[in-house]
């Protein structure tokens, strides 16, 4: 008999192994990124204090009205530099990138390089 395979489990398995090399601190916070079907969420992350510095994601009416038609890649890239420009408002210019167990293309990389444009460092 075939077995379906869960693909959000392999995520999660490729996530904690990707976090067990990946720490956010004080100096260089974790910039994680959620993707779900139609939206994308994504927050700053100091480890040590657990706490969540700042985030951003398409659900947010401010980046909803930047958004409006766009593609999801697109609106992405919007969520980055938003998420970015609150970031540097906090003092955090350096970031270390946690891509969640996604592949790192379409959404992911795209709100990695609205990050950067927007004046982040990875």
């Amino acid at each position: 008999m075939i077995k379906k395979i869960d693909k959000n489990q392999e995520r999660l398995r490729r996530h904690t192994r990707v976090k067990k090399k990946i720490k956010g601190t004080a100096r260089t916070p974790r910039l994680s990124v959620y993707r779900s079907l139609n939206h994308i969420y994504a927050q700053i992350i100091d480890d040590e204090k657990g706490v969540t510095l700042c985030s951003a994601s398409t659900m947010e009416k401010e980046v909803k009205a930047q958004i409006g038609e766009m593609t999801k890649t697109d609106a992405a890239k919007v969520v980055g530099k938003t998420l970015a420009a609150r970031a540097l408002e906090k003092g955090v210019k350096e970031v270390v990138f946690d891509r969640g167990g996604y592949l790192y293309t379409g959404r992911v990389q795209a709100v990695a390089d609205g990050a950067r444009e927007a004046g982040l460092n990875f």
